[in-house]
């Protein structure tokens, strides 16, 4: 087959293929699910080097895992990531189910990473299907079914399930997702030189741009966020985000939000600073880009005159206090992480 022999010579050499270890293969997959490789190679590195294997992950507290995570995003990864060692290491004795079908059982295993490690770590033959596999067989076959809607996924998966050699289904899957990756490339793909393209539908109709078929992305929304740096002597006042909303379970300085961009003047008086506070400096506005969110965000440095204040201050926020040296530790979205490594604090 073209796909397998141009496999043989363009095939990426990463880490994660040269193992059978479906603990390896898991962490990659979810590690670089929305993420590059150039990104997340770093981070499996580290992840290996912490967290050998499952128990090792399993035994970590939730915010070791969210202090490794830290800058890779979509945090709800993490916590399943954390949630579904635990369930392997003591429901499953450390041992991954080997079919994609009991793989699917797990939280926060898709069914793409179920795939992924039922066919690279057991060889069952079943098609992985991600965006690069999308795109690859709607621009070949002329499969002209959005991809933004779920029906369309199974009707992606069948197909690919149908083309997947009998033999060596981990070999195909690499391929397919190789040649996407680097080859038919969402803009600029490499037709002048595919080994597909005589049979390939979108390069002989000249609907290459216009394939794969996907519905128009979610409007971005702007938020605007405004963090008060409270300090007193060695101490800060510090925020454990809950809830549903963005970083979950991640440490923030106190926050306020508005729905639209504030005077510092204006954002100052509405958080009522109780006498005993002195601001002493106020950050330009910070862009932040999330996939369907804009954060606009200010950070005002403000000194705390004696402990009473304090406490008072750490009541009203709901916030818990940390000492200077504990704070560089806990884990905190990108945002807080980049600005505390540009300001001295």
């Amino acid at each position: 087959m073209e796909l397998v022999r141009w496999y043989e010579h363009q095939q990426r050499d990463l880490p994660w293929r040269h193992t059978k270890d479906p603990y390896l293969i898991w962490l990659s997959e979810i590690i670089l699910q929305q993420t590059r490789i150039r990104q997340g190679l770093p981070y499996y590195n580290r992840f290996i080097e912490a967290f050998p294997n499952v128990f090792a992950l399993a035994q970590a507290t939730e915010e070791q895992v969210l202090r490794l995570w830290q800058g890779l995003g979509y945090y709800s990864r993490a916590r399943n990531l954390h949630a579904c060692a635990h369930t392997i290491s003591k429901d499953f004795q450390g041992e991954f189910p080997k079919t994609a079908k009991e793989l699917l059982k797990l939280k926060g295993i898709g069914p793409y990473t179920a795939a992924a490690i039922a066919s690279f770590a057991f060889d069952e033959k079943i098609a992985v299907v991600d965006g690069n596999v999308y795109r690859v067989l709607s621009r070949v076959f002329g499969i002209q079914n959005d991809i933004s809607d779920t029906k369309s996924q199974k009707i992606f998966q069948d197909f690919a399930n149908h083309l997947i050699h009998t033999t060596e289904p981990a070999t195909f899957n690499q391929a397919i997702m190789d040649f996407g990756a680097i080859h038919c490339t969402p803009k600029s793909p490499a037709c002048g030189i595919c080994p597909m393209h005589g049979f390939c539908y979108a390069f002989n109709e000249n609907k290459i741009n216009e394939l794969p078929l996907k519905s128009k992305k979610v409007k971005t929304k702007n938020r605007y966020f405004h963090y008060f740096l409270f300090r007193y002597q060695k101490q800060v006042l510090m925020q454990k985000r809950r809830g549903k909303d963005i970083w979950q379970g991640l440490y923030q300085f106190p926050l306020m939000e508005s729905k639209d961009a504030e005077s510092v003047e204006k954002v100052l008086k509405r958080a009522e600073l109780p006498q005993g506070t002195l601001v002493n400096a106020c950050s330009d506005l910070l862009k932040h880009i999330l996939t369907h969110q804009h954060i606009f965000a200010r950070f005002y440095r403000i000194e705390v005159k004696d402990l009473d204040t304090f406490v008072q201050l750490q009541k009203n926020w709901k916030a818990e206090k940390q000492t200077i040296e504990a704070l560089h530790d806990l884990p905190k979205p990108i945002l807080i992480q980049n600005f505390l490594k540009n300001n001295v604090y």
